[in-house]
């Protein structure tokens, strides 16, 4: 389990958009053949693996699809869950801790896609980035990823060397979208 504080310092509110650092849980890389994922998914109580950039729900974990041979996983503070462990002990597989190296918030508000958009390349609109859509991006000079968890929710994680640069950029980004 991280130890690692988030400063409440990290969090952003303006007019029309709010960032909260999120608090708790465990966060992993799986990587591993198209196989291994399955089996993963299986194990999660899922009946197969997220396709391509979207995301699936099994209890207090998730599973994110970045890449064809990686799954991003975010528990709770708990962790994987035994079936998941015992699973990946019997496959060949790549399963790392990233707890330490990140940071999360939850985006939240009307001025929330400009904000995005001043903040990114994606086009952040529904019928574009449908909720349940994961990908990676560079949010300025931070590579990050972005998570859409609802109609104006979004999920943002950067490593956490990055947390107080991406706070400051979606403070002034959400400074410009409130004009």
């Amino acid at each position: 389990m991280s130890d690692v504080s988030v400063s409440n310092s990290l969090a952003v509110s303006r007019a029309g958009f709010t960032a909260t650092p999120l608090k708790g849980g465990r966060r992993f890389a799986l990587q591993g053949r198209k196989d291994t994922l399955e089996g993963a998914a299986k194990a999660f109580g899922l009946s197969e693996a997220p396709g391509m950039l979207a995301s699936a729900a099994a209890g207090d974990c998730t599973l994110l699809r970045l890449a064809p041979q990686e799954l991003f996983i975010i528990t709770g503070d708990a962790g994987l869950p035994e079936a998941v462990t015992t699973y990946l002990g019997t496959v060949p597989n790549s399963l790392v801790e990233v707890s330490e190296r990140q940071i999360g918030w939850t985006l939240e508000g009307e001025k929330l896609r400009d904000t995005l958009a001043s903040l990114s390349p994606l086009d952040m609109r529904e019928r574009s980035f449908p909720v349940g859509m994961v990908t990676r991006t560079l949010f300025g000079k931070a590579d990050g990823m972005v998570w859409r968890t609802g109609e104006n929710t979004f999920h943002l994680e950067v490593w956490r060397s990055f947390g107080p640069y991406m706070s400051s950029m979606m403070d002034a980004a959400a400074l410009d979208a409130a004009w």
